[in-house]
């Protein structure tokens, strides 16, 4: 009895544990929280049941699932001060929803091992913004994109992000910023970005996975459903908490203790990919 109570006590405190930490990111940094819910997953999801290969797919589906109900609460505060940009996430819908049915196609033909080096390789990636010195003062246009150029950003953002299950926020805020926007209406309309991507790669993914066999316990396709419960139910929680803290932390030690769990994260899952 106290064996079976531990095999489930365990990962549901961590994925309790996972939503917590992944609320305070979404709030103070105004990103999804896949950067650190897809992680905890890979950890904790064998725990449930499930062959080696499937993990890697169920924790990116999952925490896409989880942002769902992250970025919408986000975006719905923030709507109500009057901070989100609605004509452009209206504007690149099209494209991110296209993007994102690319992202979840290249991710049902390519095993678990190539999944976690591409993530790897995107994690690595954003953790430039959060270590490098900031290009968020810098204007380049006093416009959003459009046109091709729009298409190719939000486009490409949309594969991107559902290929990681994040929430794209690191780069539609700097988009944002560059076309001279604030970063309070970037970080605000960034929340609605998320929530575009987070539902159509959901959808993919438990699509894509609906068929497969050796899944963890209590999955709908490549969707974990007590995970996606468990950890959305506690960032819900902490979001407020981090968006607080936002403005009364400073911000520079803050992005650099991020940016080397990015770097660190990184480094173990490009390890985790290579050793199979």
């Amino acid at each position: 009895m106290h064996g079976e109570l531990m095999t489930w006590l365990v990962p549901l405190v961590s994925m309790l544990a996972a939503g917590l930490v992944a609320g305070f990111a979404a709030g103070i940094f105004g990103i999804g929280g896949g950067f650190v819910v897809v992680p905890a997953l890979l950890v904790v999801l064998p725990l449930l049941g499930g062959t080696h290969d499937a993990i890697a797919h169920v924790a990116i589906g999952t925490s896409a699932a989880t942002i769902i109900v992250t970025s919408i609460r986000s975006l719905l505060a923030h709507a109500k001060r009057g901070a989100v940009e609605f004509e452009v996430l209206r504007a690149w819908a099209p494209w991110i929803v296209l993007g994102c049915g690319v992202g979840v196609m290249l991710a049902g033909h390519v095993d678990g091992n190539t999944l976690k080096m591409i993530f790897a390789t995107g994690v690595g990636l954003m953790s430039l913004n959060f270590l490098l010195p900031s290009i968020s003062g810098k204007v380049v246009s006093d416009t959003m994109p459009s046109g091709i150029v729009r298409m190719g950003i939000a486009g490409g953002l949309g594969t991107f992000s559902s290929l990681l299950g994040i929430g794209g926020g690191v780069i539609a805020i700097m988009v944002m910023t560059l076309c001279g926007r604030t970063i309070h209406r970037a970080i605000a309309t960034a929340s609605g970005i998320g929530t575009l991507i987070a539902i159509p790669t959901t959808i993919g993914f438990a699509i894509i996975g609906f068929k497969e066999g050796g899944l963890p316990w209590g999955s709908l396709g490549y969707i974990n459903i007590p995970a996606t419960l468990a950890i959305a139910s506690m960032s819900m929680l902490t979001a407020p908490l981090g968006v607080a803290a936002a403005h009364s932390l400073p911000a520079g030690p803050l992005k650099k203790i991020f940016g080397t769990y990015l770097i660190i994260i990184s480094v173990i899952m490009f390890r985790a990919g290579l050793q199979g």
